[in-house]
């Protein structure tokens, strides 16, 4: 199998969303309820940092 580079902003998106549905999934197992005020900004905000992130990365990368 060929290796290929590490693309962090997937990553990250691809760990982020898993964590939600498992949050949910708890959620709904109990009486709990999960807050989709706080979720789904929160969610905006990692998503923003984390392409920010991979952008300067692959600017470092290509100034060398």
């Amino acid at each position: 199998m060929r290796k290929h580079r590490l693309d962090p902003f997937s990553l990250i998106a691809g760990a982020l969303f898993t964590v939600i549905a498992v949050l949910y999934l708890v959620a709904s197992l109990g009486d709990r309820s999960v807050n989709g005020r706080i979720v789904i900004p929160v969610t905006f905000i990692v998503l923003g940092v984390a392409g920010l992130a991979s952008a300067v990365t692959a600017m470092s990368r290509r100034n060398r």
